[in-house]
């Protein structure tokens, strides 16, 4: 049924009374389909890992884990150190851990929930250390003679969920100082401190422990929007990241967006899954 926008002059009394009725249901439905139709939108689910193979990821291979390491890093390829294996009937992504190394993807984003699912393996080199590094930009090795410049959600065991800020990135985070770890921790409502190279250091803890034992399965979840960056442990969020940047020349520039990483950094890794959506705004229920 077409509907003027403005009444015609002989339009009935009873019509138009009807018209009236139904007018502020048509915008009623209207907006409920608009509504419904940009939830469908955000929550759409982009697959980082195709389940076949990583031939939609960059890697790269840099530094020897130390120098007792030094022979293994000779040794290692790109094939080795990042491959496709099948676990309990399923493709997952092998990351053998001998040398430092990032599996990266091609495409930045900006504006998302990210989505992962990985557990440790029996192999250890040097420890249990690895990464999902966001907001990556520019050159391999710029960072630590392997990684692009980063903010990271650190995946080190039984310190999952931590923030490193590697090369000149920043962060601001609601901390308290605890003088047992001798370490700024997340403290939601605590003092409002800047981090990074240039202001108290590269590294923020956690709130709390919310890592599966060994040979589990842990799933992590990074929101980011314009420049605030949450880490969620298997359900529990464990750390906020406000103002994320760049500091260069005295000034911090903002920082929202960039490519992921994943880091081969010590110990064999499996990851199950990797996905990726658009969000329009970081979910109140995940904020502390």
């Amino acid at each position: 049924m077409m509907i003027s926008m403005c009444a015609p002059t002989d339009l009935s009394h009873s019509n138009y009374k009807h018209m009236k009725k139904i007018f502020p249901l048509i915008i009623a439905t209207t907006s409920i389909v608009l509504a419904i139709s940009a939830c469908q939108r955000e929550q759409s689910w982009e697959q980082l890992f195709n389940r076949q193979d990583l031939s939609n990821w960059d890697m790269h291979l840099g530094t020897s884990l130390g120098s007792d390491f030094d022979d293994l890093a000779e040794a290692a390829t790109i094939e080795k150190v990042f491959s496709v294996v099948e676990v309990a009937g399923e493709n997952v992504i092998h990351i053998s851990g001998e040398i430092n190394g990032s599996l990266a993807t091609r495409e930045s984003f900006e504006n998302y929930h990210l989505r992962m699912i990985f557990k440790w393996g029996e192999t250890v080199y040097s420890r249990r250390n690895s990464g999902l590094l966001y907001h990556s930009f520019g050159d391999f090795g710029v960072a630590l003679g392997t990684w692009m410049p980063n903010i990271e959600f650190q995946m080190l065991h039984q310190n999952l969920g931590n923030t490193f800020l590697m090369e000149n990135t920043t962060c601001e985070t609601e901390v308290s100082w605890n003088q047992e770890l001798n370490r700024h921790v997340f403290t939601p409502g605590g003092d409002m401190l800047t981090f990074g190279e240039h202001a108290n250091g590269r590294h923020i803890m956690k709130s709390s422990d919310n890592e599966k034992p060994l040979g589990e399965w842990n799933t992590i979840d990074l929101y980011t929007y314009d420049r605030t960056a949450v880490h969620v442990v298997n359900g529990a969020t464990v750390k906020v990241n406000n103002n994320t940047g760049t500091f260069e020349d005295g000034n911090i520039n903002p920082l929202t967006s960039g490519k992921i990483q994943i880091q081969s950094e010590g110990a064999e890794l499996f990851v199950k899954s990797i996905e990726i959506r658009q969000i329009s705004e970081i979910p109140e229920e995940i904020l502390p």
